[in-house]
């Protein structure tokens, strides 16, 4: 029988909420060129001169709303993700995360150390959408640590595989509408998909085509190969997957982008939008955020925390927040299949 071992890969998380230890993880993060995409001198000067400087106290603060006993809960949830995947699969599953500990090199040597040798290793970048600045990153990153690790000719980890991107993988989807209709608890409930936004240059760097990303107001129902790259188009694909699947009305849910640093973001901002539904009539609320598999700052505190106040303090009266996919067995079914049926071979 031929051996295989699988590598989840996550974002990542400071290693306690000490401001030193957020100052170390966000210049980590921020310094990647593919999340900040100017060159080295300029993303330094912004990094290291303006956001470095006052960041990370702020950070610190929302990180310990949420911290937990166990430490960050994007590990910790992660880990049980890990857990519950390699007990259902009999597959050894490994844990890395892009930023932080445990590092993509760390992560890697725990499966060698478990493994040996292997004829493939499936990694899995737990992003559903591509972006250049999640995906992308996670995959150049991670080539870099393979080809540091075994030079020879036939390395110890074998084939590798790359999960591609799966916004429109059946078992994600069907796992997400499930949650949300557990969640539902009003007739007239409004549901706001956010996302975790991005620069609107991003779609255009990583086009293939290098002409159809914002090209015009309906690029992404156009057909095209950009999509294969296109986080926008994905969202979108997403969301009304989700919602045909619940049998959700057109004016009963929108979609929108949070977490946003700087000018010319996809729009529109979740922030806004929460601050102007009780404006357009909606008083009860629920937010689910599609774009992240696993709860952690972007959903806990920035949503379920501070995105709650915001609606309330503008007339909302209602707002549910549905909790990540997390280790819902749905979809750990799911990762499953994606892991063992559903990756295509790149390397």
């Amino acid at each position: 029988m031929s051996s295989r071992a699988v590598l989840l890969i996550n974002l990542g998380s400071p290693a306690s909420t000490s401001v030193p230890d957020v100052r170390r993880y966000l210049d980590e993060f921020l310094m990647d060129p593919r999340v900040l995409d100017f060159p080295w001198l300029a993303r330094a000067a912004l990094v290291k001169g303006a956001i470095l400087p006052t960041r990370p106290a702020k950070s610190a603060e929302a990180y310990a709303k949420i911290w937990t006993d166990e430490g960050s809960p994007l590990v910790v949830i992660s880990e049980r993700q890990r857990a519950a995947l390699e007990a259902k699969t009999g597959v050894p599953t490994g844990l890395a995360m892009r930023y932080g500990k445990p590092s993509l090199t760390f992560g890697l040597e725990e499966l060698r150390r478990r493994c040996t040798t292997l004829d493939e290793l499936i990694v899995v970048p737990l992003y559903p959408h591509y972006a250049m600045a999640s995906y992308e990153t996670v995959e150049v990153a991670m080539r870099e640590v393979l080809a540091a690790s075994d030079s020879s000719e036939r390395p110890w980890y074998g084939e590798v595989r790359f999960v591609p991107p799966f916004y429109d993988d059946p078992g994600y989807l069907d796992a997400l509408a499930g949650s949300i209709g557990r969640a539902i608890t009003v007739d007239n409930q409004f549901i706001l998909f956010s996302y975790h936004g991005i620069p609107k240059r991003h779609l255009t760097k990583v086009d293939p085509t290098r002409s159809h990303c914002m090209a015009s107001s309906t690029c992404c129902e156009t057909p095209s190969a950009a999509h294969a790259t296109c986080y926008r188009h994905q969202i979108l694909e997403t969301t009304q997957r989700v919602a045909e699947r619940l049998g959700l009305a057109p004016n009963s849910y929108g979609f929108a982008f949070q977490s946003r640093l700087g000018g010319g973001w996809l729009e529109p901002f979740t922030d806004v939008e929460l601050a102007e539904l009780p404006k357009r009539g909606v008083y009860s609320l629920m937010v689910v955020c599609p774009a992240f598999v696993a709860d952690c700052l972007e959903t806990l505190e920035e949503i379920a925390m501070r995105g709650r106040d915001t609606f309330k303090e503008a007339g909302g009266s209602n707002f549910v927040y549905v909790p990540c996919l997390n280790e819902d067995p749905a979809w750990i079914d799911a990762l499953a299949r994606l892991c063992l049926e559903s990756a295509e071979t790149v390397a």
